[in-house]
């Protein structure tokens, strides 16, 4: 069973799972995604929220619909979600990250050593 995150739309946690998956090259570009049918199923969640999902896909220009056929990977999806996400990240996470290694008192030396040394 799926655990959703009480902190964003279930929607949002399906286009990242999707984001991943073309990411990590499991979904290529030009590759169909799996169908909304299959993926409510899979997830248990509405058709209706995983149609969202895909749709905001569409709105980034990372997938696009083909009449009866459904939703591909466009070429280039992958470099442009590449810098959407890294974006994303500096701007939302790093701070936040940055803040607690500074609030912790961590070098980069620290950061940098391998787990089994601490």
């Amino acid at each position: 069973m799926t655990q959703w995150r009480e902190d964003q739309p279930i929607f949002l946690q399906i286009r990242q799972r999707m984001i991943e998956m073309i990411l990590s090259g499991v979904i290529k570009e030009g590759d169909a995604l799996p169908s909304v049918r299959q993926v409510s199923t899979d997830l248990s969640v509405n058709p209706l929220t995983v149609t969202k999902s895909y749709q905001s896909l569409v709105d980034m220009g990372t997938v696009e619909k083909r009449r009866g056929m459904g939703m591909y990977v466009t070429e280039g999806a992958r470099a442009a979600l590449l810098t959407h996400e890294r974006d994303k990240f500096l701007t939302e996470d790093w701070p936040g990250i940055a803040a607690r290694i500074s609030a912790l008192g961590l070098t980069a030396e620290d950061l940098l050593k391998d787990g089994d040394q601490q």
